[in-house]
């Protein structure tokens, strides 16, 4: 075994905390791994490890080289991985987070393509609008709608959507168009409970700066339910144009103060850290990033 092999051993076993722990991360027999943790010892002239029926400890030593090790075989990894995705191979599990809604209608015709042209990538995409901890949940990645990223990851913007106040003809005809926010109190509103404003609308006017709060007669974490609502002439919503461009494109649904304009959100796909990026994970957010280029919804 190589002096990197010997490091990823011992980095293993302190990591795992066990022999048999380090076996098991390793696939490697646990006679194997004392075998190698011994030669190190005896190459290095040193105890590297305190050893005791229950645990094992690190001596003064084994903390300086631990400490070494891990910078000497990220070096080698980070090297490695950026090498193989600029030669575009990839290959291993990526686990991936996206919006529900924003997912189904969006990301899913793009999965079947990454995975043609990177035949040795298997994804896992989970689908939900609760904000997920990457690293806690392991995550390689997630696709997040917001104003701004979370400061705590690396982002790359992917497009935007404007969220639209809108209703549909049949309703406002009944009910009788808005001239001003503040009319909202006496009008159907659908909300979604998710969203970061809560039940307090923003709007920029042509006066300033304008904030509503909403009693919705519906409240729901379903963006679709929300249209729905508003296609049976039910109520107002206020939803993106990824979700309602299409409508607002053929009538169903038509824009309510349009001299109101709500807030505009980006489309980012977000990871943990920009050191020791998985050739999968940097393929999969430039093929993202390619894929929207070209896509916008109605402004």
């Amino acid at each position: 075994m190589d002096r990197f092999d010997e490091m990823r051993v011992f980095a293993a076993v302190v990591d795992a905390g066990s022999f048999v722990g380090a076996s098991d991360a390793l696939e490697m027999s646990k006679a194997a791994v004392s075998r190698h943790i011994a030669d190190l010892e005896a190459r290095l002239g040193v105890r590297l490890l305190h050893r005791t029926t229950r645990r094992l400890s690190l001596t003064g030593e084994g903390e300086i080289f631990v400490a070494r090790c891990r910078e000497l075989l990220d070096s080698v990894d980070e090297a490695e991985s950026e090498i193989t995705s600029r030669s575009g191979e990839a290959s291993g599990l990526l686990k991936v987070n996206v919006p529900f809604t924003f997912g189904l209608l969006h990301l899913a015709p793009l999965w079947v393509e990454f995975m043609a042209m990177h035949p040795k990538v298997a994804l896992d995409v989970t689908l939900a609008d609760r904000v997920v901890d990457l690293v806690e949940e392991g995550f390689d990645m997630a696709v997040r709608i917001a104003r701004l990223p979370d400061s705590s990851l690396v982002s790359r913007q992917l497009s935007s959507t404007r969220m639209v106040l809108c209703a549909s003809p049949a309703y406002l005809r009944e009910h009788g168009d808005l001239r001003h926010p503040s009319e909202l109190a006496r009008h159907e509103v659908m909300a979604y409970s998710l969203f970061s404003m809560g039940q307090n609308w923003e709007f920029a006017g042509p006066d300033g700066p304008v904030s509503v709060k909403v009693a919705p007669r519906l409240s729901t974490n379903s963006g679709d339910t929300c249209r729905v609502a508003a296609l049976r002439h039910r109520g107002i919503i206020l939803q993106p144009t990824f979700l309602v461009g299409p409508d607002l494109l053929a009538g169903s649904l038509v824009e309510v103060l349009p001299a109101y304009r709500s807030i505009e959100l980006g489309v980012y796909a977000v990871y943990p850290s920009r050191k020791h990026v998985a050739p999968k994970v940097r393929l999969l957010i430039d093929f993202l990033v390619n894929a929207f280029r070209m896509r916008a919804w109605p402004d």
